[in-house]
């Protein structure tokens, strides 16, 4: 039966017609897909030997131990945020007499083998085979292996469990947060507390059973609750969503673009793909954390502090900005019937993006640590993103044409991608970047961060011109837009 299924995906996907549209895109998916496995293969191979050589005098099997605990819980934060859980189109077979619990194993079994599973593969093999040839005990590198590999099983099928469910990610994000703070300002050392229980499994190979058990455990618990809801009622049924409502009355002193407004927050907070694009733009703010901490980009590639000191406070600009209108696709018709100013329909754009902006840089205020050339660069950056980001983006808005659904997941999901989405990016980014790169090396630092904030002041001062240009694109463009959203992806 299993093969059976996978025959009928395996037609279903490529006598699909966005097979041959999309083409371009799996292609750069899949790059980007061997890059990170190629990575996670190299930083297993190598991790061992690194840490040996930062912290000659700890065990490299402890230090990896003490951090698994922040590990495992970004990895739920991570799911929640961006797996696609596999989906069958079960609506034919159940008028079939196929066992209920034959397609719930079968969905259950395929979540095992997604992306989010396989990637910690290449990591946690290679530095388990690296310890045996380091001379560790077998059965202790393989009792961890194993237990690692069933852990992340284990995240798997909790994934399963709390992804409609926002208090259970609150709940998870907020404890990531407080451990990592706890042991970053040194109040508990967490690492080493938690840490030891990793390296119990190691020096006792028969505990691997309890994260197995676990992971069978929740497997079944997922089985049980996913069976019951298999039934051709539910599947042919109307869905019906719970209207939530909220006092957004705040939003009226903005003026004639209050009514825009609400409704982009309404949309963000009610649909799953925009509410994780929203939550996501605040897991960007730590993406500079990754270049500030190595010395190697501040002395040979200090244009690469500017690329990560624009995402910190681009992060909602970037994501959310690229794919104006096609938020709005699903009901752009009746929005365009509307007797309304496409200026306020654009402006109100603009001001959620400025706005998220400038809550994005308050977050970053702690960058001083690393020292105030940093934090400078993270201000020049944030004037870039309200200056010239969100205008461009706006801009190339326009040529939006495809459709978006706003309850599918974030992740791998190419809806509303095209060329455009490629193209904005050498601009957006690389502005920056080659301003910066030419200003520092002929004027020095303070000309380069001097030069990016300056484009973004002068087009926000410039910005009823840009925006007088981009409406008359967006008018002239309006009845091609209406008849590409009207299509059904």
């Amino acid at each position: 039966m299993i093969k059976h299924f996978l025959r009928l995906e395996w037609k279903q996907y490529f006598r699909s017609s966005y097979w041959q549209t999309g083409l371009a895109l799996k292609i750069v998916m899949i790059f980007f897909a061997l890059y990170f496995l190629v990575s996670f293969l190299a930083l297993g191979i190598g991790s061992f030997f690194i840490i040996k050589k930062l912290y000659p005098e700890s065990d490299p099997l402890l230090v990896v131990n003490s951090y698994l605990v922040f590990a495992f819980l970004g990895d739920l934060v991570v799911r929640y945020l961006m797996q696609k859980l596999p989906i069958m189109n079960i609506k034919p077979l159940l008028i079939h007499p196929i066992r209920k619990k034959s397609i719930v194993h079968y969905v259950l079994t395929k979540s095992s083998f997604s992306f989010f599973n396989i990637l910690p593969v290449f990591f946690y093999l290679p530095f388990s085979i690296v310890l045996i040839g380091q001379g560790y005990e077998v059965m202790g590198s393989l009792a961890w292996f194993f237990a690692m590999i069933f852990i992340v099983q284990t995240s798997n099928f909790i994934n399963f469990l709390i992804n409609k469910n926002q208090k259970a990610f609150y709940i998870i994000a907020s404890v990531l947060l407080i451990l990592v703070s706890t042991q970053y300002f040194g109040f508990f050392d967490i690492a080493s507390y938690i840490g030891s229980v990793f390296n119990a499994l190691y020096a006792n190979p028969i505990y691997v059973v309890i994260p197995i058990i676990t992971a069978v455990g929740m497997y079944y618990l997922n089985h049980k609750q996913l069976v019951t809801k298999v039934y051709l009622d539910d599947v042919v049924s109307a869905k019906t969503k719970e209207a939530k409502s909220a006092d957004l009355s705040w939003a009226d002193r903005l003026g004639s673009v209050a009514p825009f407004i609400k409704n982009d927050i309404r949309l963000i907070w009610r649909n799953k793909r925009p509410r994780t694009v929203f939550l996501m733009s605040f897991v960007f703010v730590l993406y500079a954390l990754i270049f500030f901490t190595q010395e190697v980009y501040e002395q040979k590639m200090p244009w690469m502090l500017i690329f990560a000191s624009v995402f910190v406070t681009g992060g909602f600009v970037l994501n959310f900005g690229q794919f104006i209108p096609a938020w709005d696709s699903a009901y752009y018709r009746m929005l365009m019937s509307q007797n309304i100013k496409y200026r306020l329909f654009l402006e109100s754009k603009w001001h959620l993006m400025v706005v998220m902006t400038g809550a994005l840089y308050i977050l970053s205020i702690p960058y001083l640590y690393f020292g105030l050339d940093k934090f400078l660069m993270i201000t020049a950056g944030a004037i870039f993103n309200i200056g010239f980001n969100s205008l461009f983006l706006l801009y190339a808005g326009s040529f939006n044409r495809k459709r978006i659904d706003l309850d599918k997941s974030a992740f791998a999901n190419y809806q509303g991608t095209s060329a455009t989405q490629f193209i904005v990016i050498i601009p957006i980014l690389g502005l920056p970047m080659l301003l910066f790169a030419l200003f520092n090396y002929f004027l020095g630092f303070n000309s380069g961060i001097i030069a990016i904030a300056t484009v973004g002041i002068i087009t926000i001062v410039f910005k009823n011109y840009f925006m007088n240009l981009i409406e008359k694109k967006y008018l002239r463009d309006k009845y091609a837009a209406i008849h590409a959203f009207s299509k059904k992806a």
